[in-house]
């Protein structure tokens, strides 16, 4: 009987990990976080981008300003649109409005938050320590989880959400 507790325990508990890793969500005021994530980066990557999703359950609007990330000396906000099959990314300078009852998505091919001038590269199934700004919500402490990235979100935002598409995203120095 111990044998077999033996051989099943590592299983558990990396289903228990990869459960936690894909469930993590944060409340803050009205705003509920759902799921903060980067992708992994190997040695000598300057950037990687970060996803996530952002309910408002409030009866007021909110905007993500900004972010922060262990690790990284700076971050933007973009946006990814594909013109005339050529994919263009542009920094979104006003931030992401996040409706009174809206949830908003940040995820690969879309809406994302760069992370920029890396001092460190990010594993898999690592937790690194964030930051998110809000103009009224203010700063809001997250942990993003480290994937090596599908470019599918864990939990699909609901139909009519106005979130972009998904599919593999690859970053180039800017």
């Amino acid at each position: 009987m111990r044998r077999r507790w033996r051989v099943l325990l590592p299983g558990l508990a990396a289903v228990a990990i990869a459960v936690h890793a894909q469930a993590h969500e944060i409340k803050s005021k009205s705003l509920a976080i759902d799921h903060p994530w980067i992708r992994v980066t190997p040695k000598g990557s300057v950037v990687t981008a970060g996803y996530l999703t952002v309910a408002n359950h409030g009866k007021t609007a909110d905007r993500l300003l900004g972010a922060s990330l262990t690790g990284a000396g700076a971050a933007e906000l973009h946006e990814t649109t594909i013109e005339d099959g050529v994919a263009k990314m542009r920094p979104l300078r006003d931030g992401v409005e996040i409706g009174p009852g809206q949830t908003v998505s940040l995820e690969p091919n879309g809406r994302h938050i760069m992370f920029l001038d890396l001092k460190t590269s990010f594993e898999a199934d690592t937790y690194v320590d964030g930051t998110l700004t809000f103009e009224k919500a203010g700063q809001v402490p997250v942990e993003f989880f480290v994937e090596a990235g599908s470019g599918k979100p864990h939990h699909p935002a609901p139909a009519g959400t106005g979130t972009a598409p998904t599919g593999s995203h690859e970053h180039h120095q800017h």
